[in-house]
């Protein structure tokens, strides 16, 4: 099949050459044709040629996943009274990514990208944009892109430091439809854009569509920015990212949930268990919402750390739901360690992190841990009193051992141990049981957990590998 694809990959760029030879396109105009060289940068096909300064490639990329899951409460049974138990967390397997992308630097001025995940069958769009690199520094972005506000949303999978990013990391917004402008120096970092819609499948685009037409409403706008400091830019064997965003969003009539309707959900930083304990369910009457982040983040040769904190707040229109504002919470700290030599690398243009360098032609080794914890009891900012004006979405925190391999520069192994400890209100939607009643029996009403104060809710261990290719 290999074989296949590279003879036919081969086949058509010697017919793009021939047709270039004729300097006439297929639609009969006289075009520029320059000669392009085929070679391999890290075991990725590039074709280019510096002197037009055009680059062309394509980005693939596949991750297997496995993950078994134990520890968890008798209530979390395969059967309960002989009959089976929809709380029950089964184990699996499943291609979490399965991503193809062509990217391509057209000269100095414009890059274009179009990148697809093919994990369902069909495709699914995730970026599709053309951006100015004109001037130093700048960067001009039209399209469908992730939104500059997470060091952990906007971080590659690739080059994650787990499998999963962190529960709280469900708050900040990942990718829209939209423009937005971002300038970087040595020290400093800015990027500001307004984004409309979310398409990433045929699903949001229906939504946006029957919308737009059996009612008329408005796409929905949001506009977002961020700033970064980096004190250390000077270094050689370090860095310092010290970072704050912050987001006004409308509602967007791409939401599978409902137009002028709120929900915060997250699963327990896992693909394969596919149960949202955490979630608000639907929130009636949304007017708009706030989001907003700080981050620390840096490296000292092979050490890597990296902390953020991230709120979203529900504002209610109060002729429909008379709640006050609904804040969701939540912060992370994680950190990790190469364990023979080698470094790890910042990315100063995205302000984010990048693929580790090794020393050993065998590789290298990396141990990493992670504490998050994620509130979506939802009132008050800074409180966790519980009130009659809380919407009980449910809290839980778990810590994470990784231990990721690097082969070579296209291969990625990784070995996560998680415990997951998840509070009474964490039900799913009611969907999950949480805890005993009065009788004994098991319970999907926190309100009837008989538990002391921080217990009740489903606790759980997790063993999980995964295998990546990127080339």
């Amino acid at each position: 099949m290999k074989k296949v694809f590279l003879v036919s990959l081969f086949a058509l760029f010697a017919t793009a050459a021939f047709a270039q030879e004729a300097d006439v396109n297929q639609y009969g105009q006289k075009v520029e044709s320059v000669p392009v060289e085929a070679k391999m940068q890290d075991g990725i096909l590039v074709f280019q040629n510096k002197d037009a300064n055009y680059k062309m490639w394509f980005d693939v990329r596949v991750q297997a996943d496995a993950a078994v899951y134990f520890g968890a409460p008798d209530f979390c049974a395969k059967e309960i009274d002989g009959k089976s138990n929809t709380s029950h967390i089964g184990n699996g397997m499943n291609l979490r990514r399965t991503r193809f992308a062509i990217k391509a630097q057209l000269d100095k001025n414009w890059y274009g990208e179009l990148d697809t995940d093919w994990t369902s069958g069909t495709p699914e769009l995730k970026d599709a944009y053309l951006a100015f690199t004109g001037v130093e520094g700048l960067e001009i972005k039209a399209g469908n892109f992730k939104e500059n506000f997470s060091i952990q949303r906007n971080t590659t999978s690739r080059y994650l430091m787990f499998m999963e990013r962190a529960m709280v990391t469900y708050l900040a917004p990942s990718r829209h439809l939209g423009i937005n402008a971002r300038y970087s120096n040595k020290w400093f970092w800015a990027s500001a854009g307004v984004f409309g819609p979310e398409l990433s499948s045929s699903e949001e685009q229906t939504y946006m569509e029957d919308g737009n037409k059996d009612y008329g409403y408005n796409e929905g706008l949001s506009y977002t920015g961020k700033l970064v400091f980096r004190p250390l830019y000077k270094s050689s064997t370090s860095s310092l990212h010290i970072g704050g965003a912050v987001s006004y969003r409308e509602p967007k009539l791409s939401s599978t949930d409902g137009y002028f309707v709120g929900r915060y959900s997250s699963r327990n930083s896992t693909s394969i268990n596919r149960k949202k304990y955490l979630d608000t369910d639907d929130v009636k009457g949304l007017d708009h919402e706030l989001a907003w982040t700080v981050e620390l983040a840096g490296h000292w040769k092979q050490l890597r750390y990296e902390t953020a904190y991230i709120a979203r707040g529900m504002y209610l229109d109060q002729t429909v739901n008379p709640l006050p504002t609904q804040w969701a919470e939540g912060w992370y700290a994680q950190a990790s360690w190469l364990l023979f030599g080698g470094t790890q690398n910042y990315d100063a243009d995205g302000a984010k992190y990048t693929r580790t360098t090794s020393e050993h032609k065998w590789g290298n080794l990396e141990v990493a841990f992670r504490y998050e914890y994620a509130d979506f009891n939802t009132g008050k900012l800074f409180s966790h009193k519980v009130a009659d004006t809380n919407i009980f979405g449910g809290s839980g925190e778990a810590y994470t051992i990784g231990l990721n391999y690097y082969p070579n520069k296209n291969v990625k192994i990784v070995l996560n141990w998680q415990y997951n400890n998840n509070d009474r209100y964490a039900n799913a939607k009611g969907k999950s049981y949480v805890g005993y009643d009065l009788n004994g029996k098991p319970t999907k009403d926190p309100n009837k957990v008989v538990a002391p104060t921080g217990k009740g809710g489903v606790d759980y261990q997790m063993l999980a590998l995964r295998f990546q290719v990127a080339f």
